[in-house]
């Protein structure tokens, strides 16, 4: 099913052309250009809302805090020309996931929305095999109750299979999850060398690779054994 998505932003332009591009990438997308229009639409549910502050008859803020009196778990993410401290530490106090200023980078901005998602979709851990186990909220990998040093490219790529468990990822996907929020492009030969390090740092000796590869088609991660792991 695709991704319900309320998309709450008064400038028409702007609106166009988001509707335009995450409705290519798979959202289905409801606009609402006013705070009264937005809080009319929250009653239908959506995965996700996008919201800029400063609306003709209100604000964001208004929206996410009606958003959350319907559903304290609402993923939401800011996206405005107001990026001082006071809105930015404002919207982020309220619960939203993410604050993007404007102008922004489409590629950017549809990498952060995927990682709210990926963030949200997640157990808290996992356990792999082999004794890796994930720790997503304090973002920890041990095998053995030994910590493993991943950088954070490595961590992001791991994060990228486990939202997809035994699911074979081509290298356009995982070069797509893996555009840098900052902007900076992550080129072939990078994926490449990011790809061997993590593998050699999860596989435990004589074991499978965590990591396989699907020859002419992409690298897979053996699913978990326990998706929602408790034991530390």
């Amino acid at each position: 099913m695709p991704i319900r998505l309320l998309l709450v932003e008064d400038d028409d332009a702007i609106a166009r052309g988001l509707c335009y591009a995450l409705e290519q990438e798979g959202y289905a997308v409801r606009r609402a250009a006013t705070q009264a229009a937005a809080c009319a639409a929250l009653p239908e549910g959506f995965d996700l809302l996008l919201l800029d502050i400063t609306l003709p008859d209100g604000s964001g803020f208004e929206v996410l805090r009606r958003a959350r009196r319907l559903d304290p778990d609402q993923p939401a993410v800011f996206l405005t020309a107001r990026d001082d401290e006071g809105n930015t530490v404002l919207g982020l106090d309220l619960g939203a996931d993410d604050y993007i200023a404007k102008p922004f980078r489409l590629r950017e901005l549809q990498s952060r929305l995927r990682a709210v998602l990926r963030r949200r979709r997640a157990p808290p851990a996992c356990l792999l095999p082999g004794g890796v186990r994930v720790d997503l909220q304090k973002a920890e990998v041990t095998r053995g109750g030994e910590p493993l040093a991943l950088t954070a490219l490595e961590y992001k790529l791991l994060l990228v299979f486990l939202a997809h468990p035994g699911q074979t990822l081509s290298r356009a996907q995982l070069l797509d999850a893996l555009w840098d929020e900052s902007g900076n492009f992550v080129n072939d030969n990078t994926l490449t060398v990011y790809i061997k390090r993590l593998r050699a740092k999860l596989n435990t000796p004589g074991a499978p690779a965590l990591i396989a590869t699907v020859r002419g088609l992409g690298y897979r991660l053996q699913a978990p054994e326990v998706p929602h792991a408790s034991q530390p």
